[in-house]
């Protein structure tokens, strides 16, 4: 008889890898989604949902990102400021112009890793990159070729 066990990986025995990836001409939502599974871990084998078990991730060129269509015009990040009438909004380019470009990519990936304590442990691995440069070439990290995997994922 066949025994298949379902094997639970422990925080323990956990590998953590560094990959870096060039957003550059990269779609954002496309970009978002494969760096929220690096983070949950769901490209190994091991995956266990209820244990950190994903990679360390690192994004570079966070301010050439695309979004495709009329979105950078189109697409409004609102806040309330806590005063009366005090709404605010800012569109994606304005935000990809500004200061911090790379709040653009940490945001849209966050909104796709499970919320709690788990999900938060989970975003300290991401670490976003406005410009080429980066202070991990002392982990190695492999370079992920994103725009390879699908030919979607490049805006040319």
């Amino acid at each position: 008889m066949l025994s298949i066990q379902t094997r639970s990986l422990k925080p323990a025995e956990v590998q953590k890898d560094w990959v870096v990836i060039d957003a550059d001409g990269l779609v954002l939502g496309r970009l978002a989604s494969i760096v929220a599974n690096r983070l949950r871990g769901k490209h190994k084998p091991q995956f266990t949902p209820h244990v950190d078990c994903g990679d360390h991730v690192v994004v570079i060129n966070a301010r050439k990102v695309r979004v495709t269509g009329r979105k950078a015009d189109q697409s409004v990040f609102y806040w309330h400021t806590g005063y009366p009438g005090g709404i605010k909004g800012r569109t994606l380019r304005q935000r990809l112009e500004s200061a911090h470009p790379e709040r653009v990519i940490e945001k849209a990936v966050e909104r796709m890793i499970t919320r709690g304590p788990l999900g938060r442990r989970q975003m300290r691995n991401l670490h976003v990159y406005a410009g080429p440069e980066h202070p991990h070439a002392g982990n190695q990290p492999k370079v992920l070729d994103v725009a390879a995997l699908n030919r979607k994922n490049k805006v040319a």
